[in-house]
């Protein structure tokens, strides 16, 4: 990375100014979070789906609590992944676009958690209904132990080994 000095102020990878940056960045979250709405919208849209079918009914009361927190969980998932785009549309032309792309990328990482959560306590239900074995939990588990290497764990190993001196 190229380092240079300019008026004190040392600077490193791309030259452009911060609302360069923030536009940059902007451009990259929305991109990301487009990616993320279309996995929650399915998910949240099919859920949507579930307690009007027949099978409903026949669930036990424990798995019926497990659609509920589902769905719940789905319903903020969705809330905060669309929110960047409601936060920017509210606040665009303001000239707190950095702070914009701050709070947006927060909900961004929120909505992802939420994701987690929901398809989480979707994989439950679904294998719950679907075998009534044992190993059920174990295989949650090791389901989401995946999502968070691959979500959280790779991304912050990444960002350590390539950012810290």
């Amino acid at each position: 990375m190229a380092d240079a000095a300019e008026g004190g102020v040392m600077r490193r990878g791309r030259n452009e100014t911060e609302e360069e940056r923030a536009d940059r960045m902007w451009q990259e979250l929305i991109q990301e979070v487009r990616v993320a709405q279309m996995g929650v919208q399915i998910l949240f849209g099919f859920l949507l789906t579930v307690v009007f079918t027949e099978k409903y009914d026949d669930l036990s009361g424990t798995d019926q609590t497990i659609y509920i927190v589902t769905v719940v969980l789905g319903a903020c998932a969705t809330g905060a992944l669309i929110g960047p785009v409601s936060l920017h549309r509210l606040v665009s032309g303001r000239r707190v676009k950095p702070q914009a792309v701050q709070m947006a990328s927060r909900l961004t990482l929120l909505g992802l958690v939420l994701l987690l959560a929901t398809t989480t306590s979707s994989l439950l239900l679904i294998l719950r209904v679907a075998t009534h074995d044992g190993f059920v939990p174990y295989l949650v588990v090791g389901v989401v132990c995946w999502y968070l290497l691959c979500w959280f764990v790779l991304p912050l190993w990444t960002r350590h080994r390539h950012t810290s001196r």
